[in-house]
């Protein structure tokens, strides 16, 4: 008999694709996937059960089922159609979680636990260090939204793993995952026609692509291959980083630089028309930035993307289309205006 896989979040694109791929592995015999609602892409073979991990059912599908590994995909940021507003993600967040561990707490069969968690636990602030590693504390912790979940997330888990030292815990803490399908806050803010941003900063970003997201997360479900260890809390990003500046350049859009209240208030405007998710904790992101280091996920866990930073950027980019401002175009009209002010700096 092959593992039993439950994967949570399966109406959402990404969670669609893992289970079609985990279902191609040798040593899977059977995939269930979990969601409030049915998804709109099939899941292959893979059985679906609608169930809600906020309410107690979830132990009776992991009882009835004999899982023995559970890959929690459902923490987001925002809501999937037909599920409610932040109130219903947040609450899918945190009492899905807690309910989720309460009933892998009672499943003797449970042998394993990966988390789809996210580097927003690390927060944005001014005085953040250049590079997070999985034990630097954050100098500021999220005081709200989908970060704010993500920390509370990541201390139910661990005490989940204190209780149940039988289980092997992987956490994984992805950057900004983008790809053809991304549906992420941050991939609406790039769809903008005009990219609101704030005065003075050009922060660095961090992206996975989202193949890359499905590769690491089919080796933290499986046995560890020889010399690896996939338990634990790993950094998931592709080399490199872009600057918001060079983001918007190759997405030929243009940018809008304001005033840090300015961009707040705009940020409020979207988000009561329903154009996209501009929340604080994103405008601190594109303000501050945000980098970690990599190396465990290298050297422990053996993965190596095969996406940089830059190349996912690429493939979303082309993705997208072309924006209002032909990526080539602004580059050379940047590259002349670089030219120009430096032939001006010396006669001044």
């Amino acid at each position: 008999m092959g593992n039993v896989v439950l994967v949570t979040g399966v109406a959402r694109q990404l969670g669609g694709r893992f289970v079609r791929r985990i279902q191609r592995d040798p040593d899977v015999d059977r995939v269930i996937g979990v969601d409030a609602v049915a998804p709109e892409h099939h899941l292959g073979g893979a059985e679906f059960l609608k169930a809600d991990i906020r309410h107690p059912e979830i132990a009776r599908v992991l009882a009835e089922t004999g899982v023995d590994t559970v890959v929690h995909m459902d923490i987001n940021g925002t809501a999937l159609s037909g599920r409610g507003g932040r109130a219903s993600v947040k609450e899918t967040n945190v009492i899905g979680t807690m309910q989720l561990l309460g009933a892998c707490q009672k499943a003797p069969n449970v042998q394993r636990l990966v988390v789809k968690s996210s580097t927003s636990v690390y927060g944005s602030a001014p005085r953040d260090p250049a590079v997070f590693t999985e034990n630097t504390p954050p100098k500021s912790l999220p005081s709200g939204g989908f970060a704010k979940d993500t920390v509370e997330v990541e201390g139910y888990v661990r005490g989940f793993a204190r209780r149940r030292p039988d289980v092997a815990v992987c956490v994984l803490r992805f950057a900004n995952i983008l790809g053809p399908c991304a549906d992420s806050p941050l991939a609406e803010y790039f769809a903008l026609p005009v990219l609101p941003t704030v005065l003075g900063y050009d922060p660095r970003l961090q992206f996975v692509h989202e193949d890359d997201a499905i590769d690491v997360l089919r080796i933290a479900a499986a046995a560890p291959r020889r010399g690896t260890l996939n338990s634990g809390t790993f950094n998931i990003a592709g080399d490199g980083v872009l600057l918001l500046s060079q983001v918007s350049r190759r997405l030929g859009r243009a940018t809008l630089p304001l005033f840090l209240p300015t961009v707040t208030w705009a940020g409020t405007v979207l988000r009561s028309l329903g154009i996209t998710d501009f929340s604080p904790e994103q405008i601190r992101m594109l303000t501050h930035g945000r980098v970690v280091e990599t190396t465990q996920m290298r050297e422990t866990l053996g993965f190596h993307p095969r996406y940089t930073t830059a190349e996912t950027f690429e493939e979303f980019a082309r993705s997208r289309g072309p924006g209002l401002l032909p990526p080539e175009s602004l580059a050379r009209t940047v590259d002349r205006l670089g030219t120009l002010l430096a032939r001006r700096g010396p006669s001044q």
